[in-house]
């Protein structure tokens, strides 16, 4: 059964496995100043790379406008990919035959990484200090970042969920706590 927890989290429970969709996407009106920041960008870095064109061989402002370009191909490169997540973004998690698996999905393309049930611990909500750049930066909209959740996993700290507010974070806690209990049992029972 499909359910909603809110706009952007979905969870569907069926055939032994709990799904939990999130998506990237923003109100409109934060998409369109993100899309409006990223054409800016791309506009002027366009703009350098023809007045670098224009300067004459051996002019030292070819050197500096290069070391410019690197720096603002480094960010584009950063804004675009942002861009594109807020887009058509969806992280997916899925519990199912004795593993978690978590993906994040850009046009349906993205690595899945897989957790084994039984080795997950400390299931919970991250420790976020609000007031810290980190957090500030973190949960800034041309970052693609602010994960809420985490568990460790053979000694080793695993975050996931991109964007969620503190309601969405508080009440997907006990659901996955729950899905995981009862992916435990059923691999006892096996």
């Amino acid at each position: 059964m499909m359910e909603y927890l809110s706009e952007r989290v979905s969870i569907d429970r069926k055939d032994g496995r709990t799904s939990v969709v999130i998506s990237a996407r923003y109100p409109k009106a934060k998409e369109t100043m993100l899309v409006t920041w990223s054409v800016a960008w791309l506009l002027c870095g366009l703009y350098i790379i023809y007045a670098r064109i224009q300067l004459p061989q051996g002019d030292p402002v070819r050197q500096y406008l290069l070391v410019f370009l690197a720096f603002w191909a480094y960010f584009m490169l950063k804004i675009g990919k942002a861009t594109l997540w807020r887009l058509k973004g969806f992280e997916l998690w899925r519990i199912k035959d004795g593993t978690v698996t978590i993906k994040d999905s850009l046009f349906g393309y993205g690595k899945a990484t897989s957790y084994f049930v039984d080795n997950i611990q400390k299931l919970g909500l991250i420790d976020i200090e609000p007031s810290s750049w980190k957090h500030q930066w973190n949960t800034s909209i041309w970052v693609i970042g602010g994960e809420r959740l985490g568990f460790e996993h053979l000694g080793k700290k695993i975050v996931f969920g991109k964007d969620l507010n503190e309601v969405e974070a508080a009440k997907l806690v006990p659901l996955l706590k729950r899905a995981l209990k009862e992916e435990r049992k059923k691999d006892t029972i096996s």
